[in-house]
């Protein structure tokens, strides 16, 4: 029905979240429709973002800069240590404003199904950053885990806990307002707010 360079679009549209073959053969089309206010402008974002976007060295999070700009913001905690699975999670939370401190991205959660073990996530990097920080003015005082109220998340924060058991610092995780099952890209910024203030130690 269409040309091997339309197909290629349409295939690599359908891997996108939210996206099966249909939808994506719509929107494919759509930007064929519209070619110089969308697909050329996307086409000439995707390959900016693909050029400058990285991650940051130190948290995880997505930025044209290393470290990234929360961590290089003077404004914040240093003290206080979120942990969440993925950059969408932190991408929600800094959207709801409740947080002020810094974070750390794990890209993910253990998962035996999937094969997913702790070298598959930055749980060493977050053990480096809080043994690394508990000298001088900017010491770790907290570690907020944030996981997702899956049964992943919940053994990713046991993990997690285990592992920063020794080193002294203040371990809590997100309590009221986040549903049993719930993620955190899909809730209101009320709900994560209150979620937050009500963290409880573990």
């Amino acid at each position: 029905m269409a040309g091997p360079e339309i197909e290629r679009l349409i295939q690599l549209l359908a891997r996108l979240p939210g996206l099966g073959p249909r939808s994506a053969r719509r929107a494919a089309l759509h930007l064929l429709k519209k070619k110089d206010a969308l697909l050329n402008p996307l086409a000439a974002s995707l390959r900016e973002v693909g050029d400058s976007v990285h991650a940051c060295s130190v948290c995880g999070n997505l930025d044209t800069r290393d470290p990234c700009a929360i961590c290089t913001d003077e404004r914040r905690d240093a003290g206080l240590i979120c942990v969440v699975e993925g950059v969408a999670d932190l991408w929600a939370l800094e959207r709801a404003g409740v947080f002020r401190g810094r974070y750390h991205v794990l890209g993910g959660t253990l998962s035996a199904l999937d094969g997913v073990g702790p070298a598959d996530l930055n749980v060493d990097g977050l053990i480096a950053r809080v043994q690394a920080g508990q000298s001088g003015e900017k010491k770790v005082r907290e570690v907020i885990i944030a996981t997702n109220a899956t049964v992943e998340g919940q053994t990713t924060a046991h993990y997690i806990t285990d592992r920063l058991q020794n080193t002294g610092v203040t371990i809590s995780r997100l309590a009221h307002g986040v549903p049993v099952g719930g993620e955190l890209d899909y809730l209101d910024d009320g709900t994560l707010g209150a979620a937050l203030k009500a963290r409880r130690p573990l």
